[in-house]
């Protein structure tokens, strides 16, 4: 495809072999299974031939990155100080974002354990709902202007730049909002791993955007018939987990007839996520550094890398 003729496109079978050095042991199947996401899958044969390679990339990048961290510092006589390797992964709703960057999170913290590795999503800086609703975007929520830039940029600015804790909001799926006076923290880490839907899109009204911060850049990919199902699987399975949960979000629509609420599933996707996806989420995919692209059973079968 031309909008991918600046990767170099790989098999499964071929990617395998770039680093195929893997112990059995470092990860097991219920490890993955706490790991994975609502009706997500992946297996050890999925770490043992896609994220093997895509580990041993990153240090890669790592430790060019920090060699020249520390040439800048010795040419401007600074102190050598540490500055995170932040990596950024993006894509659809229900596409296996936050399985990625958590196996990633494991799999270089048990690889590499001289360097402290956190992980995080941006879904911390959408606007409270409140607000969304004070502005009329609650039907956009996910949409670029439903997140607080400013705020994240200047997080992101933050975490490269200063040294001890930095917090940042967080986000509930279960409330479907902020929680209030809720907030963890980034500490100085080696390696951040910064995950979410807007990773890769260019801020309006800024001359700064969020992959100006990061090092290196992943886009999971599918076709879009095969992430609305998984998306409708994955409300699904929220409406069965919500059913003798009052404080759920989702619980009232096990108030509904089952045709109803799936129906209104149907109807997010059309109205809100297709819309998000085709116009601001897979326009990016092409500044990611790394796609990886999953068939209809959620296995990766195909791998770009960025030529240059």
């Amino acid at each position: 495809m031309k909008e991918l003729s600046n990767y170099n496109e790989f098999s499964r079978e071929e990617w395998k072999h770039f680093h195929g050095e893997y112990n059995k042991q470092a990860i097991t199947n219920g490890e993955l299974r706490k790991i994975k996401s609502l009706d997500d899958e992946i297996s050890i044969e999925d770490v043992r031939s896609v994220y093997a390679p895509v580990r041993h990339l990153l240090h890669i990048y790592l430790k060019n990155y920090r060699k020249l961290t520390k040439l800048k510092n010795d040419f401007l006589d600074h102190s050598n100080k540490k500055v995170p390797f932040i990596i950024g992964v993006s894509g659809s709703v229900a596409v296996g974002k936050s399985t990625t960057a958590r196996l990633l999170k494991i799999m270089l913290e048990r690889a590499y354990p001289q360097y402290t590795v956190a992980q995080m999503t941006t879904d911390g800086f959408l606007y409270p709902s409140k607000v969304l609703k004070e502005k009329g975007l609650m039907d956009k929520k996910g949409f670029p202007q439903t997140y607080d830039m400013p705020k994240l940029l200047k997080f992101l600015s933050d975490v490269k730049t200063q040294s001890g804790p930095i917090r940042y909001p967080l986000y509930s799926h279960n409330i479907y909002d902020i929680i209030p006076d809720k907030y963890e923290e980034i500490d100085s880490p080696d390696i951040l791993i910064v995950e979410g839907i807007n990773a890769l899109q260019l801020t309006q009204n800024t001359r700064i955007f969020m992959s100006d911060f990061f090092d290196f850049s992943i886009y999971i990919d599918a076709d879009v018939k095969n992430i609305e199902k998984w998306f409708l699987d994955r409300f699904e399975t929220l409406l069965s987990l919500a059913r003798n949960d009052p404080n759920s979000y989702y619980y009232q629509f096990t108030q509904l007839p089952e045709k109803e609420s799936l129906q209104m599933a149907k109807d997010v996707w059309q109205n809100i996520n297709y819309p998000n996806l085709l116009n601001y989420i897979r326009p990016t995919k092409t500044r990611a550094d790394l796609i990886l692209h999953k068939s209809d059973d959620h296995q990766i079968d195909k791998i770009y890398l960025r030529k240059y």
